[in-house]
C-alpha cells in the first residue's frame, strides 16, 4: 500500500518496480529524495514497526511501560449537575437564594451530601453505592472546555475538534492506530448506544485514518447491525481471500488508494466477528449473583446495567476501548427527579463494574473514566433546573496508573469556574494517551500535507495523577 508520498507504508524506504522504472533516468537523485522522506516519514508514539498489509490491528508496545492496557469510558450524555453528585459546595449550601457572581440566583443542592471512605470524600446521597468506592477514584475538579453547544463539546471530548466541519479521528480511533488490539478476532473499539444526537458516528469515527481503526457500533441489547451471514462461512471465507489476493496485487501498484486496505480488513474482521460476538454479548450466560449486582432488569430502565457487564465482557476479551452511554442529563427543567432518575440508573451498575473488575483483576491494567461533556451551573435556571458551565467542572478516573482516592484541582466555592489544577480537554487527552503509554505529540498521522494528532498543538500531561 503507498502512503502519502508515494512510497510503500510496508517499508516506508521501498518503492516499487514500476516506480523505479519510472524514475530510473533520476538516478540516484530519486533514491537520495526516498531516504529524506523516509526519515521524515510520521511514526506512532509506539515507535513499532508499521502494520503490515495483514495485520493493521496487530498489537504494538507502548512507548514505555505502563499498567493500563484498555479504557472503559462511561460517558454522561448531556451534563450531569456536578453540585447535586459529585462536587460539594458548602459555600453555595449557606448563600442559597443570593445573587451569585455575574448575577443569577444561587441554588443550593436539594440532595444530602455526606463523607465516605478513609478520604473523607464528599458524594451525595444520590451515589450510595458509588460511596463504597470513593478511595477508589481520582477526581480531576478543574476541568474547562471551549463551547457551551452540546453537539460541539460531545464532539470536542470525543475527537479534540470543536467543530463538525472539521472531522478528526476519535479518541478510540487513535488509540488503535498507536497500540493495536488484543484480539484480532474482535473489534479493538466498540462503542454502546453511542451518542446520536450530538456527533453522532463522528464521536466514534476514523476520519482520516485508516477504516479498520474506526469503533464498532451495538446497542445495549448486543444487536450489531449487518453482522448476520448472507452466505456460508466457507464461501464467505473464499471471497475475503481472493479479495485480499487482489488487494495486494493492486498495492504493489502506483497510485493505489490507501483507504482501500482499511475497507478490505473491516470485511475480514466482520467475517471474524460473525462466530465470536453474539456469544460474548450474551450477558445471560452469566451467573444469576453477577447479574444481581450489576443491576441488571428488562427494558430501558436496566440499559445501564447491561452496558457495564458487556464493558466488562468485550473488556476481558481483550477489546482495547470500551465506550458506554447514558443519556438524558440535559436538566435545564426536572432537575431533581432527572438526577434522581439517572443517578439511579448509573450509581449500582458503575459500582458493581469497578468491584467486578477490581475482584477479576482487571482494575489493575483497566482504567476507567466517568463524565459529561461539561457541567452546570450553580445559579437556577427557571424553576428547576441549570445551564450549561463549560469553565469549571469535574470527571473521575479509577484503576490502572492513577493514584486511589485523590483529587486533583478545584473550582471556586460556587463551582463556577476551575481555580485549581485546570485541565483543558486536550490535557485530558494527553493525559490519557500518557496513561496508555503514547507520546501525545508523537502519535502523529499524515494527512492532507501535515501531521496530525489528537491534541492538535497543545495538551499537557497531567503526571501529578499518576501512581
Amino acid at each position: 500500500m503507498l502512503g502519502p508520498n508515494g512510497l510503500s507504508m510496508r517499508n516506508p524506504l521501498a518503492i516499487t518496480r514500476r516506480q523505479a522504472l519510472k524514475a530510473a533516468n533520476a538516478g540516484f537523485g530519486y533514491l537520495a529524495l526516498a531516504s529524506l522522506l523516509g526519515e521524515t516519514a510520521p511514526r506512532t508514539a509506539s515507535a513499532a514497526p508499521g502494520p503490515s498489509i495483514d495485520q493493521p490491528l496487530a498489537p504494538k508496545p507502548p512507548l514505555y511501560p505502563v499498567k493500563a492496557k484498555r479504557i472503559i469510558f462511561l460517558f454522561m450524555e448531556g451534563a450531569a449537575s456536578q453540585m447535586d453528585t459529585w462536587d460539594y459546595k458548602s459555600k453555595l449550601q449557606q448563600d442559597d437564594g443570593k445573587v451569585g457572581p455575574g448575577g443569577g440566583t444561587l441554588t443550593a443542592s436539594k440532595f444530602q451530601f455526606s463523607q465516605h471512605g478513609q478520604t473523607g470524600t464528599w458524594l451525595s446521597e444520590l451515589y450510595p453505592n458509588m460511596a463504597r468506592h470513593v478511595d477508589k477514584l481520582c477526581f480531576l475538579r478543574g476541568l474547562h472546555t471551549d463551547t457551551p453547544a452540546h453537539p460541539q463539546a460531545v464532539i470536542q471530548l470525543h475527537t479534540g475538534a470543536a467543530q463538525a466541519q472539521l472531522t478528526r479521528p476519535s479518541m478510540g480511533a487513535w488509540l488503535m492506530y498507536g497500540l493495536g488490539t488484543e484480539n484480532q478476532d474482535l473489534p479493538g473499539y466498540i462503542t454502546v448506544n453511542p451518542p446520536a444526537n450530538f456527533g453522532g458516528a463522528i464521536n466514534y469515527g476514523n476520519a482520516f485514518l485508516p477504516a479498520h481503526y474506526q469503533g464498532t457500533k451495538i446497542n445495549d441489547s448486543g444487536y450489531l447491525p449487518n453482522l448476520k451471514a448472507q452466505t456460508t462461512s466457507a464461501l464467505q471465507r473464499r471471497q475475503i481471500d481472493l479479495v485480499q489476493a487482489m488487494n495486494r496485487d493492486l498495492a504493489s501498484k502506483d497510485g493505489a488508494p490507501d483507504q482501500l486496505e482499511g475497507v478490505i480488513q473491516s470485511y475480514e474482521l466482520a467475517f471474524k466477528m460473525q462466530g465470536k460476538v453474539p456469544e460474548l454479548l450474551d450477558i445471560s450466560k452469566e451467573p444469576q449473583s453477577v447479574l444481581d449486582a450489576y443491576g441488571v432488569k428488562p427494558g430501558p430502565a436496566g440499559a445501564f446495567a447491561r452496558q457495564c457487564l458487556m464493558a466488562r465482557r468485550l473488556s476481558e476479551a481483550g477489546v482495547r476501548f470500551v465506550e458506554i452511554c447514558q443519556p438524558g442529563w440535559d436538566h435545564h427543567s426536572n432537575l431533581h427527579q432527572g438526577l434522581i432518575k439517572n443517578c439511579g440508573a448509573t450509581d449500582q451498575p458503575t459500582a458493581a463494574l469497578l468491584a467486578d473488575l477490581e475482584q477479576r483483576g482487571m482494575l489493575d491494567d483497566t482504567l476507567v473514566l466517568f463524565g459529561s461533556e461539561f457541567g452546570r451551573l450553580p445559579m437556577a435556571q427557571g424553576p428547576d433546573g441549570r445551564d450549561h458551565n463549560i469553565t469549571g467542572y469535574p470527571m473521575w478516573l479509577a484503576g490502572a496508573g492513577v493514584k486511589q482516592g485523590f483529587s486533583y484541582g478545584a473550582t471556586d466555592e460556587y463551582g463556577t469556574h476551575a481555580i485549581e489544577g485546570r485541565m483543558h480537554m486536550t490535557d485530558l487527552h494527553a493525559t490519557l494517551l500518557a496513561l496508555m503509554g503514547l507520546d501525545h505529540e508523537a502519535l502523529t498521522y499524515r494527512y492532507a500535507g501535515r501531521d496530525f494528532r489528537l491534541t492538535d498543538v497543545a495538551g499537557n500531561v497531567v503526571r501529578e495523577i499518576f501512581a
